[in-house]
This record gives structure tokens, sequence and C-alpha cells, in this order.
């Protein structure tokens, strides 16, 4: 279960994130990453080094408002700092002694679609629906009695 509920909040996460409509849509992820990235900064016990990804991490972010890729890019960096913290820091949410664990699941999937550029998937819902064939009717009870 702790490696299950991650991916399916990350999947979650990429479903909300594609009701947002493009170009809006790369610039809020964009946004998110940035912000991934100071998350440690209240008492993430690396000391000195929690200044180190915020600075990268807005330089990533100022990249992703034009590019899916670096947005990608972004949160596989978050990746690597939840390890970190997981391995010798402290938990993303104090809290929650397994989170960093969780968050490192959880980032890639949401990687793995901006690399994908970050494709809206209510739209792709949409369009499988309208190409799905259509059920066969079910027959009544009277016409079932008549054949």
């Amino acid at each position: 279960m702790s490696i299950v509920m991650p991916i399916v909040i990350g999947l979650i996460a990429v479903c909300l994130l594609s009701l947002i409509r493009e170009p809006h849509r790369r610039r809020a992820n964009a946004v998110l990453v940035a912000g991934a990235g100071a998350a440690y900064l209240s008492g993430g016990g690396l000391g000195a080094w929690e200044f180190v990804l915020p600075v990268v991490m807005t330089y990533v972010a100022w990249r992703g408002l034009e590019s899916w890729a670096f947005i990608g890019v972004g949160w596989l960096l978050h990746t690597a700092w939840d390890v970190m913290h997981h391995l010798k820091g402290s938990p993303i949410i104090p809290f929650a002694e397994h989170s960093s664990f969780g968050c490192a699941i959880c980032d890639p999937v949401i990687a793995l679609w901006c690399f994908a550029g970050g494709p809206s998937v209510t739209d792709w819902i949409r369009a499988r629906l309208a190409r799905a064939p259509a059920p066969p009717a079910v027959a009544s009870p009277e016409q079932a009695t008549a054949e």
C-alpha cells in the first residue's frame, strides 16, 4: 500500500492538472514545480544544503514556462531530494514518517506525464469514448420471450 497510494495520488494529480486548459496548464505546472523546490525549507534536516534545491528549481521552473521537458526534470529533481530526505533528512510532512518516500514514488508519475507533453487526460478519455462502439441493445423481456 505504501507504493500503490503514491502512484494513485500521482495519477489523480495528473487528472486534476489536465482540467487546466493550455497554454495555462504548462505555466501552472511550472509554478507548482517551483513551489515543490521549497517544500523542505522549513526544517528539512539537511542544513544549508536545503537552499540548493530551491535555487535550481527556480531556474528549472523558469525554463519550464516554455518547456514540458524542464518541468519533468524538475519533478525528477524533487524525487531525488525526496529520497535524500527519506534516507537522511526529515519527512516532507513532519507527522508522516514515510511521506518523503511516498513523494518519491508520486513525483515520477507526474514527471512521466510532463515528458509526454502534459496532455489532457480528460480530452484523451473523451476521444476514446467518442470512438467506442455503442454497447449492444438489451432486449426487453417482451422481445426476449417473442423470439
